[in-house]
């Protein structure tokens, strides 16, 4: 049988299988097992060399710490006080609760690096304030939606940690390479809120602002946010720690805040723990299959002769890039982010290369990406957890509600692929 039939038949196997409902990790480790003896004739011992291979990493170390660290903040209720205190400096504006949630969630992504965790926490928290200020439900939930999906691209990433590990490539740059986008993305997502909300004013009530003494006594609970974020991030961009140790140093410290706030105890610890341990566990599996997955197409040669393909497609830079940004738009409505990224970087990685890109620079815009995969249907993860918090409304509401501020994301993709060095400007200045 042809390499390209095998390939085929692997492919048709594995979608098959996500089709009847199994887990991603599963099928892909399914389908590398049965790659692996009916396709290139390996044994299966290699299942082993794999696990060990893939996990054997000093950089996934820091994965556990920083879902422990966010972990800690959201059982520690902290983040209610974060909330709080920006709606004070931000409801202000026109839309104002919209905007703090999309503030919110990027200061909870440089904590949590978690896009599901930032989406279960505001429905919880800034859904029914803003459904006491009777703002308009489809602007609440486009913004939780795809607020918290900044929680992916401010650092730490646990997606530009999986990344930086597989490529080999420096997690430090790679945060860093973050800042400027996700910081432009917030921006430009609270634009978005202001526009929707001068074009139309009755989707959200005017606020009072908040004096200034309220502001500066509101300061108080940003503190221990700003405290952790410029310990740990500053540590990282300064050469002092590595992020693996950055991370350990920031998961003591939220346990000093939940102290700091009496909220320290075992049960919240241990279930903190459980939670790292959960997820980490979930992340690893699928960092195994897909690398074993990976090693059966390479070893087929399918990896290679489908770069060649779409490079010998002569779409030139810009058209390329195209291709592959609708690529991974129509993988994110069906992929999990982990499981898409590791899927296709064997095959996209020689074409980012060819076409004269930075490695750094493809983390960052495939995290973008990633994140519009998390609200779009029919499997967007944000969308689902949104529902799973409010469930008298439905995924499509919700996913209709997101696509104004998808628009936003999508132009930001662009900004990107035209203008790289918005990524590469803060990695090349401190490094």
């Amino acid at each position: 049988m042809s390499p390209e039939l095998m390939t085929l038949l692997l492919m048709g196997g594995l979608m098959l299988m996500l089709m009847l409902g199994t887990e991603i990790g599963v099928a892909m480790g399914l389908t590398a097992a049965a790659g692996l003896v009916f396709a290139v004739n390996k044994p299966l011992v290699q299942m082993g060399w794999t696990a060990w291979e893939s996990m054997n990493s000093f950089t996934l170390l820091a994965m556990p710490m920083f879902i422990f660290m966010g972990a800690v903040f959201s059982g520690s209720g902290a983040i209610n006080l974060l909330f709080r205190a920006l709606d004070k400096w931000l409801g202000w504006m026109p839309g104002g609760l919209a905007s703090v949630v999309i503030a919110s969630n990027g200061v909870f992504g440089a904590i949590s690096g978690s896009s599901v965790a930032a989406a279960a926490t505001f429905s919880m928290i800034a859904y029914p304030e803003m459904e006491k200020r009777r703002y308009d439900p489809k602007l609440s939930l486009g913004a939780i939606a795809v607020g918290g999906t900044l929680s992916v691209l401010v650092p730490p990433s646990l997606i530009l940690i999986v990344y930086g590990s597989w490529e080999n490539v420096s997690v430090a740059r790679l945060f860093a390479a973050a800042v400027v986008p996700g910081f432009m993305l917030m921006l430009l997502l609270m634009l978005t809120v202001i526009l929707m909300v001068k074009l139309n004013p009755s989707i959200a009530p005017r606020t009072e602002s908040a004096s200034w003494k309220e502001r500066f006594v509101a300061l108080k609970d940003m503190a221990p946010w700003l405290v952790v974020i410029v310990v740990v991030m500053g540590s990282i961009f300064g050469g002092l720690m590595t992020p693996t140790e950055a991370s350990a140093l920031g998961a003591f410290m939220s346990l000093g805040i939940a102290w700091y706030y009496k909220s320290l105890s075992y049960e919240m610890v241990k279930s903190a723990a459980l939670t790292a341990v959960k997820v980490t566990a979930m992340i690893a599996f699928i960092i195994f299959a897909a690398r074993l997955l990976s090693f059966v197409f390479q070893d087929l040669g399918a990896t290679a002769k489908l770069s060649s393909a779409v490079l010998g497609l002569d779409l030139g830079k810009y058209g390329t890039m195209l291709m592959i940004v609708l690529l991974y738009l129509i993988l994110g409505m069906f992929f999990d982010s982990f499981a898409m990224m590791l899927l296709t970087l064997s095959f996209i990685m020689p074409i980012i290369i060819k076409l004269g890109y930075d490695p750094i620079w493809w983390g960052v815009t495939f995290v973008l990406l990633a994140e519009i995969g998390l609200v779009t249907p029919p499997f967007g993860l944000n969308l689902f957890t949104i529902h799973g918090v409010l469930p008298k409304f439905s995924v499509m509401y919700i996913a209709r509600s997101s696509l104004p501020f998808l628009a936003v994301m999508l132009l930001m993709v662009g900004i990107l692929i035209v203008f790289p060095g918005l990524a590469l400007w803060l990695p090349r200045l401190l490094y």
